[in-house]
């Protein structure tokens, strides 16, 4: 398959194309704040890469959260409308997988962090799903004391004063990349999809809107 892949869950805003699970093109800024404009040059850039390519999109991948609530509206509006201007499915992917995947380890246990303020985190559980912790010790994450956890994201940094046992490895520079999702959409496709008119990004904790400071808005 050649699958259009989007992340846009954190302050990084990236776009592949990836065949077979391996990625051909990204586009990536690092830089945040800007997702609603970068995106869509993104997706033009890298469909002109296809053209030119004889490339045909069979699929649109999109990092599903949880993350920011406005990068995931962003990603989430922008596959719609490419799912349904090309009529191709949508592939959904939690985004605490895909930051795994750009971890880039194997083995030892992976505690993907996405930011979510103060010292909250999206993180997995040991059962694996997702989940948003408060991290006041190692046993706000698990009860293990014994094995090598390796934890990394936009959330990590910042539970370093926290996390300081010696089998606790903080890893910088590892954030969620749409070039890791190939492989990820390939393995759990199934030759199934969403459905894209009903389908919402995976927020994991409710929207709650703040009142507007703007003069003569409520």
């Amino acid at each position: 398959m050649t699958i259009l892949c989007i992340e846009t869950s954190t302050s990084v805003c990236s776009a592949a194309i990836c065949q077979d699970g391996k990625p051909l093109k990204q586009c990536i800024s690092l830089e945040g704040g800007n997702h609603a404009k970068l995106l869509p040059e993104y997706i033009d850039e890298l469909l002109v890469y296809a053209r030119k390519h004889n490339i045909s999109i069979d699929a649109v991948a999109l990092s599903e959260g949880p993350g920011s609530y406005t990068g995931l509206r962003i990603g989430t509006s922008t596959a719609k409308g490419l799912c349904y201007g090309l009529d191709i499915p949508l592939i959904p992917i939690p985004t605490l997988e895909v930051l795994k995947e750009a971890s880039g380890l194997k083995e030892g246990c992976l505690v993907p962090m996405i930011d979510a303020r103060r010292m909250e985190v999206y993180t997995t559980g040991e059962d694996g799903k997702a989940r948003a912790v408060v991290v006041e010790s190692e046993q706000s994450l698990t009860a293990d004391k014994e094995t090598d956890f390796y934890y990394f994201g936009d959330g990590a940094a910042k539970c370093q004063s926290v996390l300081t046992r010696p089998n606790w490895h903080y890893l910088p520079d590892i954030v969620p990349q749409a070039q890791y999702m190939g492989v990820l959409a390939e393995q759990i496709t199934n030759g199934q999809s969403v459905d894209i008119a009903y389908y919402e990004p995976y927020y994991l904790k409710e929207f709650i809107a703040a009142q507007s400071h703007v003069k003569g808005l409520k």
